[in-house]
């Protein structure tokens, strides 16, 4: 049995850093009247407790994002090949079987396992519940938009490292000691 470290709960800069980047990115939708939804779910997954964990965490979104987005896009286009209407129907399960094989596999050659979770649910999404007339447009803003949130997040984790946010709150601790 291990000994369990007491965790410290609170609110930190991790949690502050990660709301300001999803706050950045519902005004900047707001802005292009834009739903922001799946770019704020984009700078969630996108923020790390540094860059190398932000690059790791937005990565896996993004990365699995675009490559389930494409295998879902061309499964899809070709299940309309069989099935015009895009009904569910059991026919969609070999592509499920097939496209989460592929899926897999490209995460592995890209050397990226962490894209398969994320691939996984466009897949899904994609296959199961997009009408005809909206799977391209629905992937390709997937990934636009989880692009712009897991750039957000970077941006903010790259202008406030913890280092720089330290510095700031002992130059202020001290100013208002004195």
């Amino acid at each position: 049995m291990h000994e369990e470290h007491p965790r410290q709960i609170g609110v930190g800069m991790r949690n502050i850093k990660t709301a300001l980047a999803a706050t950045l990115c519902a005004f900047l939708y707001l802005l292009i009247d834009r739903n922001p939804t799946f770019a704020c779910i984009g700078a969630i997954f996108g923020m790390g407790y540094d860059m190398g964990n932000s690059w790791l965490n937005g990565g896996n979104r993004l990365f699995g994002t675009i490559i389930g987005g494409f295998i879902a896009m061309a499964l899809f286009s070709l299940y309309l090949r069989f099935v015009p209407d895009g009904s569910m129907q059991p026919l969609m399960l070999p592509f499920l079987f097939v496209g989460v094989v592929v899926l897999i596999v490209a995460c592995q050659v890209c050397r990226w396992p962490g894209g398969i979770q994320p691939g996984g649910v466009i897949l899904c999404i994609l296959l199961f519940s997009q009408p005809v007339d909206s799977y391209i447009p629905y992937s390709l803003n997937r990934m636009f938009d989880t692009g712009v949130g897991v750039l957000i997040a970077m941006g903010v984790n790259l202008l406030l490292p913890r280092e720089r946010v330290l510095r700031w709150m002992n130059v202020f601790h001290r100013k208002h000691k004195a």
